[in-house]
């Protein structure tokens, strides 16, 4: 499907795209409410390294929950970064619905998080999040009386132990009130640097000596919650995304939709949950519906049941940073299809690792077809970056990430992402050195880039801003015209074209370009900065 007419589709509100696949018309019966629920969720950890099936690693925490509960084989995440999947937890919607495709954005009030319901039914509401992509500043602190992200000055994350030790801290002087508990863990984030005695436990794969790091805070974080709160106490503990160690070419995760980023652990034990092993494709969107019925505020879409349902996700970072095709998911049953200008199907019981392309004999149902077709996808035209101040830039780098900003033009014959794989590291590589400001060895690295993916305008426009800052004012100059004949209309190139002028001291051509870049955009800081440090030189 071209990838102009998969665009044109965010103009179709339909409900299966946004959250919406439900369990059937039967619903599980409410039982009575806990005393306390516990939701863990485990940042880029994969579903084949942690739990009794794990390779490779010994995780006795979570095992001990998965053994008195409902333990899903077939967990998929919405999108494989932190904020939006989180987001899909705490709303109930998929991202095309809560609008957060990517990391260092605002999940806007327009949708009552999970925290604000149970709030409203009288639990009180503490959350503990253990790095910067979780920060308050992107919305997912509403409902929340205490809401935990300090991670120390300088800092971008905390061990699952420092952030366990505040949880422990605080459960010994909280009530005996309901208690809504979220604690989130970071550790099998790149780089993997496990801690004594785990690092010499897997030397040779320090990514599962970090899961196994997490895996004995969290049963010691379990042990504590539940002779706190007692037998009626809910434990939910889940995956955000994982990690693709390679797969397809990927080394961590956020370009690609395959198994290694999407399917995640998940388990949940409480009143209601029949201990066992569920073989349903479902989507971790469903914790914010489970964790409602535990509540006693509604059944619909309880993961109680273990109810299937046609699991959606996205991978729109290609698209949004590069101008790639936008990638969507769908998963029935065994099935899973992948959607990025054409088609790949998978048998993902047969061939986890997703090594058979059966597109060519596959039969589809047309539930699947539909929902794959009516996936909205974001609009180009939206705004880039919610505004981030420079620190706050570099403290997202530090994780290995980078907001786009740009929007990049819809390219009739955009590559998917798969494809492109081989520039991965490239792209990080470069992405990192600009963000730190090592500009002379950003470029050669993002020339390299535009040789092979000659209409990447996030990428044309690094290198022209590597060149103003570097004083080639020639050669910036030039590689702004190349950005322009790119993207002819993009306001993105006149604001940091108008921020280049504005450094060569040109304040006549910077003072347009930097108002037309304010009116499309009034978050832009720097630009705002510019024209006012002009206006103010004129008197």
């Amino acid at each position: 499907m071209p990838i102009a007419r998969v665009a044109a589709s965010i103009l179709t509100g339909v409900v299966l795209a946004f959250g919406l696949g439900g369990c059937g018309a039967d619903e599980a019966a409410s039982p009575q409410p806990p005393r306390s629920i516990l939701l863990v969720t485990l940042d880029t950890t994969r579903a084949d390294s942690i739990g009794p099936e794990a390779k490779g690693v010994s995780t006795p925490g979570f095992d001990a929950i998965a053994e008195r509960g409902l333990r899903f084989r077939q967990a998929y995440a919405p999108a494989p970064q932190t904020l939006p999947s989180h987001g899909s937890m705490m709303t109930g919607v998929y991202p095309a619905a809560h609008g957060v495709h990517e990391n260092a954005r605002v999940l806007d009030d327009r949708h009552e998080l999970l925290a604000e319901r149970l709030r409203a039914a009288g639990y009180r509401t503490a959350a503990f999040v253990s790095a910067f992509p979780l920060a308050r500043r992107f919305g997912l602190a509403r409902g929340f009386e205490l809401y935990d992200d300090d991670l120390g000055e300088d800092r971008t994350e905390r061990s699952a132990r420092e952030t366990t030790d505040r949880v422990l801290a605080f459960l010994d002087d909280a009530s005996d009130e309901p208690l809504f508990l979220w604690v989130h863990y970071f550790d099998p984030h790149y780089p993997y640097e496990p801690p004594e005695p785990f690092g010499s436990r897997y030397p040779d794969d320090p990514y599962r000596g970090e899961i196994a790091a997490m895996d004995e805070q969290l049963g010691r974080l379990a042990a504590v919650f539940e002779a706190r709160y007692g037998d009626d106490a809910a434990i939910l503990v889940v995956g955000d995304h994982g990690e693709s160690r390679g797969d397809h070419g990927e080394a961590q995760h956020g370009h690609l939709i395959y198994q290694g980023a999407m399917h995640v652990p998940l388990v949940l034990a409480g009143p209601g949950v029949e201990p066992g092993v569920s073989d349903s494709a479902v989507s971790i969107r469903r914790v914010f519906h489970t964790l409602l019925d535990w509540a006693g505020l509604g059944s619909e879409n309880t993961l109680r049941d273990g109810a299937p349902e046609i699991v959606l996700g996205e991978g729109m970072i290609p698209f949004l940073h590069y101008g790639w095709q936008p990638q969507v998911m769908a998963i029935e049953g065994r099935q899973k299809v992948i959607l990025a200008g054409d088609l790949e199907v998978f048998d993902v019981v047969a061939d986890p690792g997703e090594t058979t392309d059966l597109a060519a004999t596959a039969v589809l149902s047309r539930a699947l077809r539909r929902a794959l077709r009516e996936y909205p996808i974001p609009s180009p035209d939206a705004p880039a970056a919610d505004a981030l101040s420079e620190d706050e830039k570099k403290q997202l780098a530090s994780l290995g990430y980078v907001a786009s900003e740009a929007r990049p033009p819809v390219r009739p014959d955009a590559p998917p992402p798969r494809e492109m794989a081989h520039l991965f590291d490239s792209l990080e590589a470069a992405s990192d050195l600009f963000m730190r400001g090592e500009y002379a060895a950003a470029v050669p690295l993002l020339e390299a880039i535009l040789a092979e993916d000659a209409e990447n305008l996030m990428v044309a426009l690094r290198l022209a801003a590597a060149h103003s800052a570097l004083g080639r004012n020639e050669r910036a100059l030039a590689a702004f015209r190349r950005a322009e004949a790119i993207a002819p209309r993009s306001v993105d190139v006149r604001h940091y074209l108008g921020l280049h002028y504005f450094r060569t001291g040109e304040w006549e051509r910077a003072a347009p370009l930097l108002e037309e870049s304010l009116a499309d955009s009034p978050s832009r800081l720097p630009a705002l900065e510019a024209l006012a440090r002009i206006r103010q030189r004129e008197g």
